[in-house]
């Protein structure tokens, strides 16, 4: 496992050194998907780069960028990673900063591990089951994972001095999560809120910088397996909205039911 998380570091970081050479310059090369959603040649970059570490690793891996595979052939694997090369595109172009780069391993349909990396941050967030869950800005990627947790703060962080906190998308925020939103004024008197895009809204629960992130609104398994790593390991629940269990991955259908991140009790 300790192999494992250290190639998804180093895979994230190089893809991350990528994204910001692109980033800087003014030709994102911008295409759209079938689904109207953006690509940049930063995204093809970054899920190369990715793939290039990861196919060492034999585990197979689906990647948004990634060729379609049918639910017939994936089915099987007990283990797989899933990527987003780079989650909030949108927020890319919109050049503001917060987008990430995901990679998690699943096993058995529950994230073992896990790396969120914000590039135009200079932030690192990596977590497995054996580790715990961890926050970084020395992403060197010479760096051992030993000599990375050394230095790294254990989420969560002390939260102190505020109230109840949400955070919502900045670009998904719908009348269901306002109506949720209520209810916690409710329960809890004051409640603070934030916008921001990308897998940012798992880490900053994580972290406990935030309580509980609401998602009344599409999203698909690569947005949110990372994430939920990070989550898990953390303190933190990410609950199918209409089961009221954990969030699954490599399910036949790759879009995620309404959920619900909170910290633990």
């Amino acid at each position: 496992m300790e192999k494992l998380l250290e190639t998804a570091i180093k895979a994230a970081i190089d893809a991350g050194i990528r994204i910001m050479e692109i980033y800087d310059t003014d030709d994102f090369g911008v295409d759209f998907k079938s689904d109207n959603t953006p690509l940049t040649r930063a995204d093809i970059a970054s899920h190369n780069i990715i793939m290039s570490y990861l196919k060492d690793t034999k585990i197979p891996v689906l990647s948004e960028e990634g060729r379609s595979i049918p639910y017939e052939e994936r089915k099987n694997w007990n283990r797989l990673w899933i990527v987003d090369p780079i989650d909030g595109t949108k927020e890319f172009i919109k050049r503001n900063g917060e987008f990430t780069v995901n990679i998690a391993l699943i096993e058995n349909q529950r994230p073992i591990a896990g790396v969120v990396l914000v590039p135009a941050l200079g932030e690192l967030y990596f977590s497995s089951t054996e580790v715990g869950s961890f926050k970084t800005m020395n992403l060197a990627k010479n760096r051992s994972l030993q000599e990375r947790i050394s230095d790294a703060e254990l989420l969560p962080l002390a939260a102190s001095g505020r109230p109840y906190t949400v955070v919502a998308s900045r670009s998904h925020l719908t009348g269901e999560t306002a109506e949720f939103i209520q209810t916690l004024e409710e329960k809890h008197g004051e409640v603070a809120t934030l916008s921001k895009g990308s897998s940012l809204k798992l880490c900053m629960v994580a972290e406990g910088s935030a309580d509980a992130y609401p998602r009344f609104a599409p999203t698909m398994e690569w947005d949110t397996a990372a994430g939920q790593a990070i989550c898990n390991h953390s303190g933190c629940t990410v609950i199918n909205w209409d089961t009221k269990q954990p969030l699954l991955y490599n399910r036949a259908e790759l879009l995620n039911p309404w959920f619900l991140v909170e910290r633990e009790k």
